[in-house]
């Protein structure tokens, strides 16, 4: 197995990779102690993981036993329809990663991001601003949270992002109380921005694509033809009613949804979050 690859960037960030996992971390504190625990935890992610891969690619299945996969496994839980944990295993890593440093490290504020799904840590007057993008890099909008926030987890989906769709969402950015939660909202969301049987869509099995997907032989999208303005705003707003449900049952914070140039907002609501709490 590969070693842990380890890097210092610019702006006092580090840089862990390890197979598939890529992060970067950035403290205001004490950073050699979050940095070292970020280190020590991250040399042990990969392999316990890999412990319970073939539980964690199933949508139904015992509670597993580590405690990445247990988180995993508990976000996909409070959710209806197909889904299996591997949907919040980013955010479900960067959660773990960023745990570690809290309970080593003195910080103001930090964040783990896993290929852009970010579990974040603010503290008295902390703030923390992200950038959102389209596939050609157009700017879509900029997210800004501050420690008051409920907030504290961000993560991405669709047809740009690393993982199979079952829609047709070009991106779907979720905000939540953490980020494996945001992780899996934003698959499903993503997956809901759909337009079924549409002769411009061609869908393929998810194990044509990626052999090891999760998905296995359900068609996942593979390309997105000409779409008409009212077909788009269909689209967006079977994922906007997704997202909005998710909402009213406290699984998210908002959301951000994106197709061909047009997008939903379903805006920030703290009452909800803290209903749910």
């Amino acid at each position: 197995m590969m070693n842990v690859q380890r890097a210092l960037l610019r702006g006092e960030r580090l840089h862990l990779q390890h197979g598939p996992i890529d992060l970067v971390i950035g403290v205001e504190g004490d950073r050699k102690a979050a940095f070292a625990a970020a280190e020590a935890r991250f040399a042990t992610v990969l392999a316990e993981l890999m412990q319970e891969i073939d539980l964690l690619r199933c949508s139904k299945g015992p509670k597993p036993q580590g405690a990445i996969a247990r988180k995993m496994w508990q976000n996909a839980q409070v959710h209806d329809g197909f889904v299996t944990p591997m949907a919040g295993v980013a955010g479900a890593v960067a959660e773990t990663i960023l745990s570690a440093m809290q309970g080593a490290a003195e910080m103001t504020r930090a964040y783990v991001n896993n290929g852009g799904d970010i579990a974040l840590h603010l503290a008295k007057d902390a703030k923390f601003s992200v950038g959102m993008a389209g596939l050609d890099g157009a700017a879509l909008g900029q997210i800004t949270l501050d420690a008051d926030s409920p907030v504290r987890g961000i993560a991405s989906s669709g047809q740009g992002g690393r993982s199979l769709s079952f829609g047709i969402a070009d991106s779907v950015t979720v905000l939540a109380r953490s980020a494996c939660a945001a992780d899996v909202a934003a698959t499903l969301i993503a997956g809901a921005v759909d337009l079924a049987d549409h002769p411009s869509i061609k869908r393929v099995p998810a194990q044509s694509l990626r052999e090891e997907s999760d998905l296995a032989a359900r068609l996942v999208v593979h390309h997105v033809g000409a779409l008409c303005e009212g077909e788009i705003a269909n689209a967006l707003e079977a994922g906007a009613n997704r997202a909005r449900k998710m909402q009213e049952n406290g699984l998210v914070c908002a959301a951000s949804l994106h197709l061909r140039g047009a997008s939903r907002q379903i805006e920030l609501n703290t009452r909800k979050v803290l209903d749910h709490a």
